[in-house]
Order: structure tokens, then C-alpha cells, then sequence
């Protein structure tokens, strides 16, 4: 095993032990809402962790966030919180509106339309709470 792929699974381990040690049903809760309740990070603490942490010189945080958003989309988009706090990062990491929807459109060609069609349901609502939010 790489040292990354240790270094990712130690990280694992220890979110599922604190979330055990909140209340052992944590481990597993699903809640609607979910991506309200976690709010977007800065671009730098996401530079930090997701792009100067694991490779230095490697990709910035807008396009690992644009990468999630791509598999997630591949994926269904079955996880509508992860998707939409996915898309919020990706905002605040400096990626537009029509960057996001631009991977989504790219991403039908693997993940069908149906995948397509949902990602992008989730990202415009995502981009409306955005909107309304700065008063839009």
C-alpha cells in the first residue's frame, strides 16, 4: 500500500472512530439537508487539504472538486448530499457555474443521461441556494 492510500485510510479510520464515539448510529446516518449543515470551506484550507497536502505541484482544489463532481455524476449522482456539498466546494474553489454544468454535460457520455439530467437537477439547485443567498 502507498503511503497516500495509508495515509487516506488512516484518515478514514479515524472519522468513523470519532463518529462512533459520538453516538455509534453516526457511523451510518443519512440525514435530507445534510449539505446545509456542513458549511463550504475556503479555498485555501481546500488548497491545503486536498491539493498542497497529497502532492504539492500537483492539481489545485478547483479541479480536484471538478473531478469529484465528474464521478459523482458517473455515479448517478445518487448521493444528493455529497453531489450538492461537492458543488459548493467546487463554487468557492473558484470553478463557475458553466464549468460545473460543463463537466456534468461531458460526464453523460460514461454515465448515461439519466446521470447527466439528475447532476445537473442537483447543481442548478445548488445554484439558485447560491443566488439567494448573495441576494441575487
Amino acid at each position: 500500500m502507498s503511503g497516500y492510500a495509508k495515509l487516506f485510510e488512516q484518515m478514514l479510520e479515524q472519522s468513523h472512530k470519532m463518529a462512533r464515539t459520538f453516538n455509534p448510529a453516526l457511523e451510518s446516518f443519512q440525514v435530507h439537508g445534510f449539505d446545509k449543515l456542513i458549511p463550504t470551506m475556503p479555498k485555501d484550507f481546500m488548497d491545503m487539504m486536498w491539493g498542497n497536502t497529497f502532492n504539492p505541484d500537483g492539481l489545485d482544489s478547483k479541479t480536484r472538486l471538478l473531478v469529484v463532481v465528474a464521478g459523482l455524476t458517473v455515479l448517478g449522482a445518487q448521493a444528493d448530499a455529497q453531489f450538492k456539498i461537492a458543488v459548493r466546494h467546487a463554487l468557492e474553489a473558484g470553478a463557475t457555474e458553466r464549468e460545473i454544468a460543463e463537466v456534468i454535460y461531458q460526464m453523460a457520455m460514461l454515465g448515461g443521461i439519466p446521470a447527466m439530467s439528475r447532476a445537473l437537477d442537483l447543481a442548478q439547485t445548488v445554484f439558485d441556494e447560491t443566488d439567494e443567498e448573495a441576494g441575487k
